[in-house]
């Protein structure tokens, strides 16, 4: 009788320990089911100039967006070739701004002066000359977008001056004597030809290679600021300019 009921007892503990070993099994699944505790954020990716939006909205996400970055290639090949072509005129072939307008005038309506009496003799029908009205609006925007951004210039123009900012006047004096080196190279109408050369082949090409040209960009800034603190260091701080600052104040 004793051996019956231990015989009975043994099934109950081998289905215990099986519900036991399911339980753990299915408590250990469900530890991996559950999600991975969160990672810590990325680190951001740095961008040039510190930019958070696409190149296309950075150069104002309009028409002229997509032309610089070559969204219809024939509008962008156009406008660069009329650029290329006005260039050509004007510096190798040293046609003057006036002469060159003079000269289509001339054409465009003698072609047109012939083309309207000669329809009785051709039997067909004088050509329809639109009639050309400027809009108000654009111009006025362009004006007002022109004002404020020379009104800018002036006021920090005007705050390098008064002293207050010494990095800041230290990188405007050498870009304006970059500037005037790379004007002495070249006119003006070569300067303005290469920056429109460039604009139309510079972004393009960051914003296909961004990924690649940013990391080296991070690196030479690291580098740049490096130098700048060894240049501070020995130079700008010995620069006696307290005594002006607490006269100021």
């Amino acid at each position: 009788m004793a051996d019956h009921d231990e015989k009975s007892d043994l099934p109950v503990e081998k289905t215990s320990a099986k519900v036991h070993d399911h339980d753990s099994s299915s408590s250990s699944d469900s530890d991996t089911d559950k999600p991975a505790p969160p990672v810590s954020a990325k680190a951001k990716i740095y961008r040039m100039f510190g930019r958070q939006r696409p190149v296309h909205k950075v150069l104002g996400g309009g028409k002229p967006a997509d032309v610089f970055l070559w969204r219809n290639k024939k509008i962008s090949g156009g406008v660069l070739g009329g650029a290329t072509l006005i260039w050509v005129l004007f510096e190798l072939v040293e046609y003057h701004l006036l002469t060159l307008v003079c000269h289509i005038s001339i054409l465009l309506l003698a072609v047109l002066f012939l083309w309207s009496n000669a329809n009785t003799f051709i039997n067909k029908s004088p050509p329809r000359i639109p009639e050309i009205h400027l809009p108000e609006e654009p111009f006025l925007q362009v004006a007002s977008a022109l004002r404020i951004e020379i009104n800018q210039g002036f006021a920090v123009l005007r705050e390098i001056a008064s002293g207050r900012d010494l990095k800041k006047f230290l990188i405007v004096i050498a870009g304006l004597w970059v500037l005037s080196a790379v004007g002495s190279w070249c006119n003006f109408l070569t300067l303005f030809y290469i920056s429109f050369v460039l604009l139309h082949t510079v972004p393009v090409l960051y914003e296909k290679y961004e990924d690649k040209v940013d990391p080296f960009a991070e690196k030479a800034l690291i580098e740049i600021k490096k130098q700048y603190a060894v240049f501070d260091a020995k130079v700008v701080s010995k620069i006696p300019i307290g005594p002006l600052k607490a006269k100021r104040v």
